[in-house]
């Protein structure tokens, strides 16, 4: 028969040119889907496979972890009309300045050469006063007289001769007339001492004149306001009770804890501070803000204290279900810790030596 009389039929010759010489151990795996069809698929060995490891190691080492802000602080006094003057003459001399404390008995300015002198007392200054008054501000004027040291004995409200040999000695101090006669004009009463005042510059000015009852001082706070302005974000990294450090200038040092968090009327994020255990912010150093102006400070807010110790990627900590967190060592041993601090993607932690290796999820790098 000649060859070109043979009957068609598939060849296998191109199925052997078709499949590669496979390394040893390669399966092939036919499949057959009725006459003249098939398909296969080459499943390579296992080392032939490349595949990401789940986790990355890292070894536990000695360091610190914290993590601050360094913000503006505004501080701030807020202030009250407290002094109404009640002398009528020429202002000859101003004895006090702004942020000046000012206690019973201190001279705050003099009108025609008499001084007028700053007291505790609700009921102002409304009339003169000698021997025979009597009233509640009678009263007041003892006070002032005891605290002193010109008088003894109750505040009666009576003027009488116990009263009047105090008012005379007094006046002797002040160097004014002896004549036991207490001027309207030569007091003005506060609330409460001591205190910081602010002087109105445009009405109690050397050479002007005063007519009385004008008010010629504000009172301040008797603490300032420090407030740090921040962001949402910020503002989420703060609780109350976050130690602050604020730089006062010229050296001071101030320590403060975050006290409220709130949203003023403009819609500002604003960090109200206090002292610590209710300790004054600045305390004994207060006067060197400026008593008219907000001031302007640094403060360094410490987000997380820096502590010292063993340290990993956070990401290595795990927890369970318990709630209760480990990390695993490279041999897949489970080792229990409890994370001190955290920061910026590193913990310290207790439970582990330094030198450890230990699995990160590489998943979380």
């Amino acid at each position: 028969m000649d060859l070109h009389e043979l009957p068609d039929r598939p060849s296998v010759t191109p199925w052997r040119r078709a499949v590669p010489i496979l390394g040893f151990g390669a399966v092939v795996l036919l499949v057959g889907a009725g006459l003249g069809a098939a398909g296969f698929a080459v499943f390579a060995p296992g080392r032939d496979v490349e595949t990401s490891p789940s986790f990355v190691t890292a070894t536990v080492a000695e360091g610190e972890v914290g993590s601050t802000l360094t913000l503006n602080t505004v501080a701030s006094w807020s202030a009250g009309p407290v002094g109404v003057n009640r002398g009528a003459g020429v202002v000859t001399s101003i004895d006090v300045g702004d942020g000046d404390e000012v206690k019973a008995g201190d001279i705050l300015y003099t009108l025609d050469l008499r001084p007028t002198v700053v007291a505790v007392g609700t009921i102002p200054s409304f009339r003169d006063l000698s021997a025979g008054s009597e009233g509640a501000d009678v009263a007041q004027l003892q006070r002032l007289l005891a605290e002193l040291g010109f008088i003894s004995g109750s505040a009666d409200g009576r003027f009488g001769t116990r009263t009047s040999r105090a008012v005379l000695a007094w006046q002797r101090q002040l160097g004014v007339a002896t004549d036991g006669v207490v001027r309207a004009g030569d007091l003005i009463y506060m609330p409460a001492l001591p205190i910081r005042v602010v002087v109105d510059r445009d009405l109690l000015v050397v050479g002007g004149t005063l007519v009385g009852g004008e008010t010629i001082m504000s009172g301040l706070s008797s603490e300032p306001t420090f407030a740090i302005p921040v962001t949402s974000s910020q503002a989420l990294l703060l609780d109350v009770g976050t130690p602050v450090e604020i730089s006062g200038g010229g050296g001071l040092e101030w320590e403060a804890a975050v006290d409220n968090i709130s949203t003023n009327e403009d819609g500002e994020t604003i960090a109200y501070l206090a002292g610590i255990d209710g300790a004054s912010i600045c305390a004994p150093d207060c006067g060197v803000l400026s008593p008219r102006d907000e001031t302007l400070l640094t403060s360094r807010v410490i987000v997380v204290e820096t502590v010292v110790g063993p340290r990993l990627p956070t990401a290595a900590v795990q927890t369970r279900a318990d709630l209760s967190t480990f990390v695993t060592d490279i041999e897949g041993v489970e080792h229990d810790v409890s994370v001190i601090a955290s920061a910026r993607g590193l913990s310290v932690v207790r439970g582990v030596d330094v030198g450890l290796n230990v699995r990160v999820p590489s998943e979380q790098r």
